[in-house]
């Protein structure tokens, strides 16, 4: 199925862009701040001859980046991307932001999931002085549609990567740098703006009872994987897997043990 026949009813009602691989079960990636679908070729490439792989554009990467929305919002466009692609359920995949939305996902339409996979990403919302670091750190963005500042998109790359890829893989981080900085600065402003005072929602994850692998890179700069541990003493059936020489995109910086991961978690609990 072609990505225009497979998103039609999706990009009616929120303007995104979808890869669409595979037959299978279905397993759909959601992205996180500043990233794209395309952070999930390697998975896409990886389970396509065994399963449905989906990547999709959230609302930042859209022409529908203004007004500003939150999680919930992100919650119900996840919902009509099932619908778009003609599913009833599936695996829910997200990374950071899109993990944070995946579990609001669960929540909220149990019915519909079959199983989550949480990249780099947690339950809990982001500490006081975190929050207000950030903040200030897109407050020049607001409503802005220029350009980001190549200056600015230089400067997180050390949230979004890990040491060992920032001195290892140049070329990987250049890559996104050049693409940060074509964004529109309101793009940007109100992704960041969608998730930065999420509620806490660990006191909930017992409700999700379907299997939830967690991959977490070493070297997260942004979110240490100690913050992503307590989510295994809530979920009912969960695992962690962590990932060497990998920061926050740590399915990108080493795609091969994740995919592995990946694989592992599907064969053995569906």
């Amino acid at each position: 199925m072609d990505d225009d026949a497979a998103a039609a009813m999706y990009r009616t009602r929120t303007g995104a862009v979808t890869t669409d691989r595979g037959d299978g079960g279905p397993v759909v990636f959601a992205h996180g701040t500043l990233m794209d679908r395309t952070m999930f070729r390697p998975q896409l490439e990886a389970l396509a001859p065994e399963y449905r792989a989906v990547a999709y554009d959230l609302r930042a990467r859209t022409d529908q980046y203004a007004p500003g929305y939150d999680l919930d919002d992100l919650v119900e466009d996840c919902d009509a991307l099932l619908d778009g692609i003609g599913e009833e359920s599936a695996v829910i995949g997200g990374m950071s932001m899109g993990g944070f939305m995946a579990l609001r996902f669960a929540l909220a339409h149990p019915e519909r999931v079959d199983g989550l996979i949480l990249i780099d990403s947690m339950a809990a919302p982001h500490e006081a002085e975190e929050r207000e670091t950030y903040g200030q750190l897109v407050e020049p963005l607001e409503g802005s549609t220029d350009p980001n500042p190549r200056s600015l998109a230089e400067g997180v790359t050390g949230y979004l990567f890990g040491e060992t890829t920032r001195e290892e893989n140049p070329e990987l981080v250049a890559e996104w740098v050049d693409r940060w900085a074509t964004y529109p600065g309101a793009a940007v402003y109100n992704e960041l703006h969608s998730w930065l005072e999420r509620p806490d929602v660990t006191d909930r994850l017992s409700e999700i009872d379907v299997p939830v692998l967690i991959v977490h890179g070493e070297e997260d700069p942004s979110i240490d994987p100690t913050r992503a541990e307590p989510m295994l003493e809530e979920l009912p059936d969960a695992r962690m897997e962590l990932i060497p020489e990998a920061g926050h995109t740590s399915n990108l910086e080493r795609p091969e043990p994740v995919n592995e991961a990946i694989r592992s978690f599907l064969e053995e609990r569906f």
